[in-house]
């Protein structure tokens, strides 16, 4: 048998809070969701302000991102090359989701919504980032 990383709530409160503090530099208010290898919930966190339905597309870009183990935006891109791909069942195919990878495996994605995608997955990218891998 492998041996495989995973994700450790630690972990998880390190990425939630570094993209946590992403947001606020900038004051936006979005929902972050942080989800395991299988695109289970670990974490959510919604912030004052934040609109009622950001919170199921940001944990629908994190499943999507950590199930297809790429950023979100491919497959946004993808359903506007070949719409029949907006019926694929890994979650939400809108940008803002990214994969958390360490040594070569998919640990687990980040989802944000509640602002432009781009900046969406750039508080997604901060918080990846506070783990250093």
């Amino acid at each position: 048998m492998r041996m495989r990383p995973t994700l450790t709530s630690a972990d998880v409160h390190k990425i939630v809070a570094a993209a946590r503090a992403e947001a606020e530099k900038n004051k936006w208010n979005v929902s972050i969701a942080v989800v395991d290898d299988g695109g289970f919930l670990m974490h959510l966190d919604r912030m004052d302000g934040t609109g009622p339905t950001s919170a199921d597309v940001a944990i629908g870009k994190a499943k999507t991102a950590a199930l297809t183990r790429t950023p979100s935006k491919i497959w946004e891109d993808r359903v506007k090359e070949r719409p029949a791909f907006i019926n694929y069942p890994a979650g939400q195919l809108i940008w803002g989701g990214l994969p958390i990878m360490h040594q070569g495996d998919c640990v687990g994605g980040v989802g944000v919504s509640g602002v432009a995608s781009q900046d969406d997955e750039k508080i997604a990218a901060a918080g990846i980032a506070a783990l250093g891998g």
